[in-house]
């Protein structure tokens, strides 16, 4: 049940399966797969409890276990419809737009974000949807030891790193889904010119590649990760790809790597992550951190957001009045 669920948050994969009897050969041959799958980290590191609550949504929900593309590159099929939905309405995205400065009012509240270029946003709701790291650095020291900002403190990202690599051939072993490897370096990975229409072509392969754990490399050169990638896919592909190029030959590639992106899901964390509503008026988190049902996840970013736009509307009223007398008091003075 559920309560079995939350109670296994104390504990890592690699424990769990040692006091059910499991041996270590399954965690290292199935497991790893999952655990890096779902947090770019080792069996031994993951809170079991990420395992559950994913086996669950796989169980419970009816396309639980679908695995979907997004057919293009974001910022083209995911990032500008959203901004052209936002401009309809009457928004506005600002880019190059950074946050230096959380000004806040002498009761505690926000005045305003103070941006890098030193102009202010000024506003009746703020939202901080950012890793919780960005955040923690940006945090006012006045509200650091408010409790429900101090435990963001054990929350942290995940450094993890993209591969994406352009062969001058079809690689035959691919499939036209999401592919899981136990590799001691490698995550997920597929063949984009088989996934996506965007990328389709019948002569050459693009894999993207999720490498993790990616802690130990995130300072590495492109070509040390290139190689140590190849040396892997020579693994599993051992009639196509070989680590010296004498079989498949690269005819570029892409590193991209991101020193801190989903919070780690480690033991312990689960009752450090927040509402979404902040104990600030007026003020709001969003981010796979915060509490929402698919734990760390471009998904659970993502309804996060739906659960921070239910909070603002639910405190409308409250708001408006906290508008309305910052007004009166600005035309009294």
């Amino acid at each position: 049940g559920q309560s079995y669920v939350e109670a296994q948050d104390g504990i890592s994969v690699k424990d769990w399966m040692r006091k059910q009897g499991v041996p270590d050969r399954v965690t290292d041959e199935v497991f790893i797969a999952m655990s890096k799958a779902l947090n770019f980290i080792n069996p031994d590191e993951l809170s079991m409890q990420c395992i559950l609550i994913a086996l669950n949504r796989f169980l419970q929900e009816k396309h639980g276990s679908k695995m979907a593309f997004l057919d293009g590159s974001p910022p083209e099929r995911l990032c500008m419809p959203i901004v052209e939905h936002i401009a309809s309405k009457g928004g506005q995205v600002r880019l190059n737009s950074r946050i230096k400065k959380i000004e806040l009012n002498e009761d505690g509240s926000v005045k305003c974000f103070i941006l890098n270029d030193g102009s202010t946003i000024v506003g009746d709701a703020f939202v901080f949807a950012t890793p919780v790291d960005i955040f923690k650095l940006l945090l006012p020291e006045d509200w650091k030891e408010i409790p429900y900002f101090k435990k963001l403190e054990k929350l942290v990202g995940v450094p993890v790193i993209n591969v994406h690599i352009w062969f001058d051939r079809k690689l035959k072993n691919t499939e036209d889904n999401l592919l899981f490897s136990r590799s001691p370096l490698l995550s997920v990975y597929a063949d984009m010119s088989v996934t996506c229409k965007e990328y389709y072509n019948p002569n050459q392969s693009m894999l993207e590649l999720v490498f993790a754990p990616a802690e130990e490399w995130i300072s590495r050169s492109d070509s040390e990760i290139i190689d140590a990638t190849m040396k892997e896919l020579a693994k599993l592909f051992p009639d196509e790809i070989s680590a010296d190029q004498s079989k498949a030959k690269i005819l570029k590639y892409h590193v991209v790597k991101t020193p801190r992106s989903v919070y780690k899901t480690v033991p312990g964390c689960e009752p450090c992550r927040p509402l979404q509503r902040s104990p600030i008026e007026g003020f709001y988190l969003a981010g796979d951190y915060t509490k929402q049902k698919y734990l760390a996840s471009m998904e659970g970013a993502v309804l996060s957001g739906k659960l921070c736009a239910q909070a603002i509307l639910q405190d409308y009223e409250l708001l408006v009045g906290r508008s309305q007398r910052k007004l009166a008091e600005a035309s009294v003075v």
